[in-house]
């Protein structure tokens, strides 16, 4: 491995880091106080995204997308990741998912989402399926040329936004594995276009992280939609979502590395300038101990981080290599956070600062996208698949 970096992706760095302080920075403290996203403040950072060529940088060049590889994605989430995370979204990145869209989807769906003119969403959680998917209630029932969807999703980001839905759900069952073990549950994925009958999207909860970007509660209703809407093979809906899930892990983990390394420079600044006791703070072991174990955890984060996205590009990732990643460095920017808060004393927990910010939204990131028991498990298991 080798992760010198090239003159195109330090462009591509200065490119995100630049879009990141002029377009996205000066929105923070009212997105914060407000909790919401103006249709103005959404259409006027989209456009920009696009002129600059940050806008569905994750498709490729052949359908219209910057056609970035994983570890130049990795390089751009981690400089978005340092803004207010419902900003971060604007700079759309379509779900990889949509790659799976055959024939007419790919007009209706696909190529819209990358060139901007459409949003989309996932919707897999419900309230008694979380870590457990295979527990999904929320079914579909073949009648005729349609299916008929039924039940709920909660949790679903962004889906006050998006103009359809990427939905789950359970379409009979599966032999089992192995003799003896019961029948598994058979899960497909289904495209919902909004204003279909019996689809509602209603506001979720209040949440303490992500200000701006909420999460919303799907309702379905006997709600019919032609079987041409099922994205990939019925039964394989899994099949599909592993495409998504590894590089929103990965995602994850570099958004949190943006987010420490603003906070880590926040505390860096301050221990050397703030004054007490006749000396920057910095030269006592208290606070100069705490930025060491700062940037030691930080460089490790980072290195694991890269290494996956490294390996993704070269066909060799995992799914440990993943999990690994995103509990390592999600559990790095909830320490880093705290400390550069402890450092900062009692401003650190003043808005006049990101840091309180981050702090919150650091608690999100070890439970969303899978949290880190299951990344732990994740990891264990493959561990011990090799002993049988």
């Amino acid at each position: 491995m080798h992760f010198e970096l090239s003159h195109e992706q330090r462009m591509l760095i200065d490119t995100a880091r630049q879009f990141v302080e002029q377009e996205l920075y000066p929105h923070e403290a009212e997105v914060e106080r407000t909790g919401q996203l103006t249709p103005d403040l959404i259409q006027r950072i989209q456009q920009r995204a696009i002129e600059t060529g940050l806008f569905a940088a994750n498709m490729p060049e052949a359908l219209g997308g910057g056609g970035l590889s994983a570890f130049d994605m990795t390089l751009l989430d981690r400089e978005l990741g340092r803004a207010n995370f419902a900003l971060q979204y604007l700079v759309s990145r379509p779900s990889n998912i949509l790659q799976a869209c055959v024939g007419e989807q790919r007009e209706r769906y696909l190529l819209p989402c990358i060139r901007g003119e459409k949003t989309d969403c996932l919707a897999m959680t419900e309230p008694d399926a979380g870590s457990d998917l295979r527990g999904m209630r929320a079914n579909a029932k073949r009648d005729g040329d349609s299916y008929i969807l039924n039940g709920t999703k909660h949790f679903i980001s962004h889906a006050d936004l998006a103009d359809f839905a990427i939905v789950f759900v359970s379409t009979g069952t599966l032999p089992p594995k192995r003799d003896g073990e019961p029948p598994r549950q058979a899960i497909s994925a289904f495209i919902v276009d909004k204003g279909t009958p019996g689809f509602s999207v209603k506001p979720g909860y209040e949440s303490v992280s992500h200000r701006g970007y909420h999460n919303c509660v799907l309702q379905f209703d006997d709600c019919r939609i032609p079987a041409s809407q099922m994205l990939g093979e019925e039964g394989q809906g899994f099949a599909v979502a592993n495409d998504w899930l590894g590089p929103t892990r990965l995602q994850v983990a570099a958004c949190c590395l943006g987010r420490a390394q603003r906070a880590f420079a926040l505390a860096v600044d301050w221990a050397a300038q703030r004054k007490q006791f006749g000396q920057v703070i910095g030269r006592f072991q208290g606070v100069g101990f705490k930025l060491a174990d700062m940037r030691t955890r930080l460089e490790a984060a980072e290195l694991l981080t890269l290494q996956a996205a490294w390996k993704t590009d070269h066909g060799s990732a995992t799914d440990s290599d993943y999990a690994m990643a995103k509990v390592y460095t999600t559990e790095m920017l909830a320490f880093v956070a705290d400390e550069a808060i402890q450092i900062h004393g009692g401003m650190g927990l003043m808005n006049d600062l990101p840091l309180e910010r981050i702090w919150r939204d650091a608690r999100v990131e070890r439970i969303w996208e899978g949290t880190s028991e299951i990344q732990r498990h994740i990891i264990s298991r493959d561990l011990l698949r090799a002993h049988g």
